[in-house]
């Protein structure tokens, strides 16, 4: 299998690999425990070298284990909308099921890699379930090929968290600007489990919609959101995330970070509180380096006397007596600026590919350039 991945790269381009190497996909998997890679609806590779962890295709996991069905659109339901309604209608379905069985913890990630390259609409169906007292980190980068002008990403993911048990997912996004992209997800999550979600769009794109939603419906279950996202002219990007405190002692977080250098950002974030002993926080903060819109929708929902929720909206520019006092102190303006950026963006992301660290890293220094 890995044969096969290593192949069929070498009949991309070398921009396609560059922009496949800076959604995380390391083609050698010298820091990477298992690796999926779909490119338009053709599966190129499925493999896991972790033990307690299986990679298998969505039609190849429904075939082997007949439970996998229980959890086959029950989070995400197939009518949501029109775009999940399409996916749900595809005779062939595309896609990866990871499984960590119970007490599985792996130290590497896994890599699933998404790249739309000749076809008009590629659809996926994921599933992650993680049982009792298993972890894992899984890293989806999505991408399309340099010279594809227009197309439509449609994405439904379905994330199951156990008692216990612990997912973190990053998600890479690195689209052209005339591509349209919709994923759909929600995740699950059970008693004492952790959900750590990590999302990072910093390139040009014509439309993103999306607003994944976690339901803690265990005990001292807990959600992070955590989203880096850049709007450069004739990108619209209208996402943002949601978490339902549905069990007591549960607790989310919803931070975001936006910059726009003349794009649309619309961020919406919603936690609702229907149990006592529940906390919640929502954060945004946006930047307008460049003149377009940042419009942050922050919602909390208590229904209940002992729900604890807070929200924080900020959006403007860099101050001037910032960038100042830095260049008095021997930086230049530029650099100044980049500086001021860089700890604008930093939310913490943890387990970031060096490639792509380095991405944003150069992303952040031109960003007075307009990215």
């Amino acid at each position: 299998m890995q044969t096969d991945i290593i192949t069929d790269m070498e009949h991309l381009s070398e921009k396609d690999r560059e922009r496949l190497a800076l959604t995380g996909l390391e083609v050698e998997m010298r820091n990477r425990c298992g690796s999926f890679f779909q490119i338009d609806q053709k599966v190129i590779q499925t493999t896991c070298m972790a033990e307690g962890v299986e990679m298998l295709p969505i039609k190849a996991a429904l075939e082997k284990y007949d439970w996998v069905g229980d959890y086959y659109w029950k989070a995400v339901p197939r009518d949501k909308d029109k775009y999940t309604r399409y996916v749900a209608d595809q005779e062939n379905p595309q896609g990866l099921v990871v499984i960590a069985h119970p007490g599985t913890k792996i130290e590497m990630p896994l890599q699933a890699c998404l790249f739309l390259r000749e076809g008009p609409v590629q659809h996926v169906h994921n599933i992650f379930i993680a049982h009792e007292d298993s972890e894992i980190h899984i890293i989806s980068g999505c991408a399309s090929s340099w010279q594809k002008e227009h197309g439509a990403h449609l994405g439904v993911t379905e994330i199951y968290v156990g008692k216990g048990a612990k997912v973190t997912s990053t998600m890479i996004h690195n689209w052209n600007r005339g591509i349209a992209v919709f994923p759909r997800s929600a995740t699950i999550v059970e008693e004492g489990g952790t959900f750590l979600s990590n999302y990072v769009c910093m390139q040009p794109v014509r439309k993103i919609n999306m607003y994944p939603t976690a339901s803690l419906v265990g005990e001292n279950a807990v959600a992070r959101f955590s989203s880096i996202v850049v709007a450069t002219p004739g990108s619209t990007l209208d996402l943002g995330s949601r978490a339902i405190l549905g069990a007591e002692h549960t607790s989310a977080e919803l931070v975001t970070r936006a910059i726009t250098t003349g794009g649309t950002i619309i961020s919406r974030g919603h936690i609702r509180g229907a149990k006592d002993n529940t906390r919640g926080h929502i954060e945004c903060r946006g930047l307008i380096l460049k003149d377009g819109i940042i419009h942050a929708i922050p919602e909390i929902e208590g229904t209940i006397t002992g729900t604890e929720l807070s929200h924080e909206a900020a959006v403007g520019k860099i101050a001037r007596q910032e960038i100042e006092y830095l260049m008095a102190r021997g930086l230049s303006e530029e650099v100044a600026t980049a500086t001021i950026i860089r700890g604008f963006l930093d939310v913490k992301i943890n387990g970031l590919p060096p490639v792509l660290q380095a991405q944003i890293d150069a992303a952040i220094d031109k960003a007075e350039s307009g990215f």
